[in-house]
C-alpha cells in the first residue's frame, strides 16, 4: 500500500525540495495530506505552469464547499465577523470579479509608482543599518529584513509611523500556521481588519498621496469604485503578501549569498549582475513555496484526473527546481538564466507586487554587503531554522557577524 505524504510532517520539513524531487520522479501530480485533509500536489514545472493557467482551478475557496461560505479561512482561525475579508480579495476570487478588481487597483499600483519610490526605500535602508552597528553579532531579519519592508508598505498605504510595530505583529501571526496559535491567529486578524476599515474611513474624509488613498478615488468604466470591504481585502493582500513575502526574500537572500561565496563574489565584482541574483534567490528557494487552488469541475492536470472539490496545492518551489525547465536546477547560480521561474505565479493572478518586491531585494542587499564587506554567518549554516510553513518559505532569525 501506497503511503500518502504529509505536508505537515517532520520528515518532509527536514529536505523538502529533497522531498519534491523524489515526488516529482515519481508522480508530479500526486495526492497528499494537508492540515488535516485530502489534497493534490503538483510538483512539475508543466504541470504547475498549466494548473496556475487553468481556470477550472479556481482561486475562491467558497468553490471548494458548494453552500458553505468562506469555509477556507475558517479553519485556519479566523473569526466569522472578519473571515470574508481573508477569502474575497483579487488572490481569492475568480472572473468577473478578479478582472474588476486588477483593473481598478492596477490604475494606480504601478511600476512607476514603486520606482518613484526607490530614493525613499534607500533611505530607510540606509537608516535601518546604521542603527545595526558596525560590529559583533546581530539577527539580520529581525533588525533589518524585517522592519525594511514593514516602513516601505506602511508609507505606501499611508499608514501613521506610530502603528507599524502592530502592523508587523499581526502580519507575523495571522501568517504562523500553527493550530496552538489559532486563538492568537483570530485576535490579530480581528485587530488588523478593524484597524483597516478605520483607515480607509479617515482616508476617504482626509486623503493623502498615499496608494490607499488612490485607490479610494479610482474607479472602472461605468463608474464603479472600490467599496470600503474590497478596499480593506486589497489593503490585507499587500500586508501580507507585500510585505511577509519581502523579508522572506531578503533574509534567504542574504543567507544564500553569504553560504554561496563564490556567487557573491560574482555580484560584488558587477554590481549590475545583483537584480538577475535577485531572481535566482527567488527561484532557487521559492518565498511564497505554493499556490492553493480549487477545482472547481474535474480537471486533468499531467496525465491526472483530479475530482471536483479537490484542492490542489501548486508547489511552485518545487517547480523552479524541476530540470527539465532549469538545467542543474539544485546549484545556486546568479548568472542562471531565470526566466519562467514561478514564484510570482503565471497567469492571470500573477503577483502585481513583484515589481516592489525586487525594488526591496536588491536594495537592501546592495546596501548590506556594501556596508559590511566582512559579513559572515553568525551560526553553522546547518543551525539555521527554516520557517514551517507552505504558504509563506522563510527565516525567522538569522544571526550574522557584521565584522567578519
Amino acid at each position: 500500500m501506497t503511503t500518502v505524504p504529509d505536508l505537515e510532517s517532520d520528515s518532509f520539513h527536514v529536505d523538502w525540495y529533497r522531498t519534491y524531487a523524489e515526488l516529482r520522479e515519481t508522480a508530479p501530480v500526486t495526492p497528499v495530506r494537508f492540515l488535516g485533509q485530502d489534497a493534490w500536489l503538483v510538483t512539475g514545472y508543466d504541470e504547475a505552469k498549466a494548473a496556475l493557467s487553468d481556470l477550472r482551478l479556481s482561486s475562491d475557496p467558497k468553490k471548494k464547499y458548494p453552500g458553505v461560505e468562506v469555509e477556507f479561512p475558517a479553519y485556519l482561525g479566523f473569526p466569522e465577523d472578519v473571515r470574508n475579508y481573508f477569502a474575497t480579495n483579487m488572490g481569492t476570487s475568480d472572473p468577473p470579479t478578479h478582472t474588476r478588481l486588477r483593473k481598478l487597483v492596477s490604475q494606480e499600483f504601478t511600476v512607476r509608482r514603486v520606482e518613484a519610490m526607490r530614493p525613499r526605500v534607500e533611505q530607510i535602508t540606509a537608516e535601518l543599518l546604521d542603527e545595526v552597528g558596525d560590529s559583533g553579532v546581530v539577527d539580520i531579519v529581525d533588525r533589518f529584513a524585517h522592519p525594511l519592508p514593514i516602513k516601505v508598505i506602511c508609507e505606501l498605504l499611508g499608514v501613521d509611523e506610530k502603528y507599524r510595530g502592530e502592523f508587523g505583529r499581526w502580519s507575523s501571526e495571522i501568517l504562523v500556521m500553527d493550530p496552538e496559535r489559532a486563538e492568537q491567529r483570530g485576535q490579530a486578524a480581528r485587530e488588523v481588519v478593524n484597524f483597516i476599515l478605520d483607515l480607509v474611513e479617515r482616508r476617504r474624509t482626509e486623503p493623502g498621496d498615499d496608494l490607499l488613498s488612490a485607490l479610494i478615488r479610482v474607479q472602472d468604466d461605468d463608474d464603479g469604485r472600490l467599496s470600503a470591504d474590497e478596499l480593506t481585502s486589497i489593503a490585507l493582500v499587500l500586508l501580507l503578501a507585500g510585505f511577509e513575502a519581502s523579508v522572506s526574500l531578503i533574509g534567504i537572500g542574504t543567507y544564500l549569498l553569504l553560504t554561496h561565496p563564490d556567487q557573491l563574489a560574482l555580484v560584488r565584482r558587477d554590481p549590475s549582475a545583483l537584480p538577475n541574483a535577485v531572481e535566482e534567490i527567488l527561484r532557487y528557494i521559492a518565498p511564497p513555496e505554493t499556490t492553493t487552488r480549487f477545482a472547481a469541475e474535474e480537471v486533468e492536470i499531467g496525465g491526472v484526473a483530479i475530482p471536483q472539490y479537490s484542492t490542489v496545492l501548486v508547489a511552485n518551489g518545487a517547480a523552479n527546481r524541476d530540470p527539465k525547465q532549469f538545467p542543474d536546477p539544485h546549484r545556486f547560480d546568479v548568472t542562471r538564466d531565470t526566466r519562467g521561474h514561478l514564484s510570482f505565479g503565471q497567469g492571470i493572478h500573477f503577483c502585481m507586487g513583484r515589481p516592489l518586491a525586487k525594488l526591496e531585494g536588491e536594495v537592501a542587499l546592495r546596501a548590506l554587503f556594501g556596508r559590511f564587506p566582512a559579513l559572515s554567518l553568525g551560526i553553522d549554516a546547518d543551525d539555521v531554522v527554516w520557517r514551517r510553513s507552505l504558504l509563506l518559505r522563510g527565516i525567522d532569525h538569522l544571526p550574522v557577524r557584521l565584522d567578519g
